[in-house]
């Protein structure tokens, strides 16, 4: 039932119209953070190489153990030889040298340094082969069914392949549910070593995009340039992955046009009932009330030229019958623009459990019936 009840939001929320936007990168999608809407997509399936932008994963397993209790930014990471080869962008980590994982994290996001990523990876799970068993085991998990991992940085391999369409599930991953990333991404310049090693952000917009909150580029010869890039205006965060870009300059240039487009077009909108909602009677339960409550997920993205003037139609029966779940859908609200058209159908779930009354309980219930009465 919970099941059902959240395909009916997500149907409500996605029927987004994907309207037409030019970009010059062969692949390329926009996408909404919250409701994972796609806003804009042009060939968001073909596997590429995804060159560093691969980091992603590799900084969202390491997000995940930090917030799990598993990791912490203190934790202290020895190189080893095999992080100390990584060629590319790198830190120039020694084998042998001990930094933080707060500082390997700067490292991936500002400079995107593959040594660390290596070293992070290696710390994690023991080596990096068993890494990215775990990258390809989450890639699964979160459906990213263009996507296969061969390493932990990006570095060109046989078969390491991803989408754009796969970029922007992980990357929407990572920062809805740990936005701490964020202390890390939006750096544009600092230090490493208590100064001896300068970072300068690989990511160009957050320097020069207003919102700018992340994520990741990256580039080979054979990649192109990639970018996925994250952006935050009034409340609404929108993710842009540009694939095999002809040039630094113009994966920027895609990114922009699409975080730009996003913005001036679309808006979030919490929705809520008019009035609190009052209990529904429940008939042959255990208690005699039930509780309903709107879905959690009641963020509803719309077109800015739908979102004012929206009317809300509350749906539910005068009583139930138990057993009741916690979850079971009670009853809908229905939210309307100004021409009258649906824009979003939010189910109404029962707030608690209301088990069907016992011959025991009924019992008793007649029994203090007929004390009341005499």
């Amino acid at each position: 039932m919970k099941r059902f009840c959240l395909l009916a939001v997500l149907c409500g929320l996605l029927c987004i119209p994907v309207r037409a936007l030019e970009v010059s990168a062969p692949s390329a999608i926009l996408m909404e953070k919250e409701t994972g809407t796609v806003l804009f997509a042009k060939d968001e399936h073909t596997p590429r190489e995804p060159a560093s932008v691969t980091k992603v994963m590799t900084l969202l397993l390491t997000m995940e153990a930090i917030d799990s209790g598993a990791l912490s930014y203190d934790d202290y990471v020895t190189g080893s030889a095999h992080a100390s080869s990584m060629g590319g962008s790198q830190i120039w980590l020694k084998e042998g040298e001990r930094m933080t994982v707060r500082d390997l994290l700067k490292a991936v996001c500002v400079v995107s340094g593959n040594d660390a990523a290596v070293a992070l990876g290696e710390h994690l799970a023991g080596s990096e082969d068993a890494f990215v068993e775990k990258m390809n085991q989450r890639a699964a998990e979160l459906g990213m069914n263009d996507t296969h991992f061969v390493n932990a940085c990006g570095l060109p391999a046989n078969g390491h392949v991803s989408s754009a369409h796969d970029i922007a599930l992980m990357s929407r991953e990572l920062i809805l549910n740990h936005p701490d990333i964020r202390q890390f991404t939006t750096i544009w310049m600092d230090s490493l070593r208590d100064g001896a090693s300068m970072l300068v952000n690989t990511n160009k917009l957050i320097r020069f995009y207003d919102g700018a909150t992340g994520l990741k580029t990256g580039s080979t010869s054979s990649a192109g340039y990639n970018v996925s890039a994250t952006a935050e205006r009034d409340g609404m965060e929108l993710i842009a992955v540009v694939m095999k870009g002809a040039s630094s300059d113009e994966r920027f240039a895609d990114a922009r046009a699409m975080l730009d487009y996003g913005f001036a077009t679309y808006t979030l909108t919490t929705v809520t009932p008019d009035e609190a909602l009052s209990p529904l009677p429940v008939d042959l339960g255990a208690r005699s009330e039930v509780q309903p409550v709107l879905t959690g997920n009641n963020t509803v993205l719309l077109e800015k030229s739908r979102a004012s003037g929206l009317q809300k139609e509350l749906s539910l029966p005068e009583r139930v019958v138990a057993p009741v779940a916690e979850g079971d859908r009670l009853g809908e609200l229905r939210v309307t623009d100004a021409k009258g058209e649906t824009v979003a159908v939010l189910p109404i779930l029962a707030g608690e459990s209301v088990p069907h009354i016992t011959w025991s309980q009924m019992f008793r219930n007649v029994l203090k019936l007929s004390f009341c009465c005499g």
